[in-house]
C-alpha cells in the first residue's frame, strides 16, 4: 500500500484546509472502527454516543443529532433496546413522546469504546518523537479553538 501522507509546505488556507479535512477524516474513520468485536455498528455506537453526551433525547432529536431519518433511527434504537443499552421513558410534558436515555450498561460501553479508542490513538502517538507530540499538542489546542468558533 502506498504512503499517502501528504507533505505539507507553507500553503493557502484553502490547501491546508484540503489536507486537514482528508487527515482528520481518515483519523476519526479508523476510530470509529476501533471497538469491541461484533458488539454494535458504527451507526448504533454513534447514536449511543449521543445520547450518552445529551444524557437523554427524544427518537426525533436523536434522528436529528444523528443526521439520519426518523425511520432508520427507530431501527437503530430498537437494536440498542434489545441489547439493553438504551431505555425509553415518558416524555414529561408531551404523552405522544418518549425520552431515550442510556442505561448504565450503555454507558460503560460507551466507556469501554472511548477507552479503546483512545487506547489505539496513545500507542500511535507514542511511536512519535516528543518535538512531534509537542507538535501536536499545540496544533489540538488550535483545533478545539477552530471548533469552538
Amino acid at each position: 500500500m502506498a504512503d499517502r501522507t501528504p507533505i505539507i509546505r507553507r500553503s493557502s488556507p484553502a490547501a491546508l484546509a484540503a489536507v486537514l479535512r482528508d487527515s482528520i477524516t481518515r483519523i476519526n474513520r479508523r476510530m470509529r472502527q476501533t471497538r469491541p468485536a461484533g458488539e454494535l455498528t458504527v451507526a448504533q455506537v454513534s447514536a449511543l454516543w449521543s445520547l450518552d453526551g445529551a444524557g437523554a433525547l427524544t427518537p426525533r432529536e436523536l434522528a436529528d443529532a444523528e443526521r439520519v431519518q426518523p425511520p432508520t433511527m427507530t431501527r437503530i434504537v430498537a437494536r440498542l433496546e434489545e441489547q439493553g443499552l438504551v431505555q425509553r421513558t415518558p416524555h414529561p410534558t408531551d404523552g405522544r413522546q418518549v425520552i431515550l436515555a442510556p442505561t448504565p450498561y450503555g454507558r460503560e460501553l460507551v466507556t469501554r469504546y472511548r477507552r479503546a479508542r483512545e487506547e489505539w490513538l496513545a500507542t500511535r502517538l507514542s511511536r512519535l518523537t516528543q518535538d512531534e507530540r509537542d507538535t501536536l499538542q499545540r496544533a489540538a489546542e488550535i483545533l478545539a479553538r477552530i471548533a469552538k468558533d
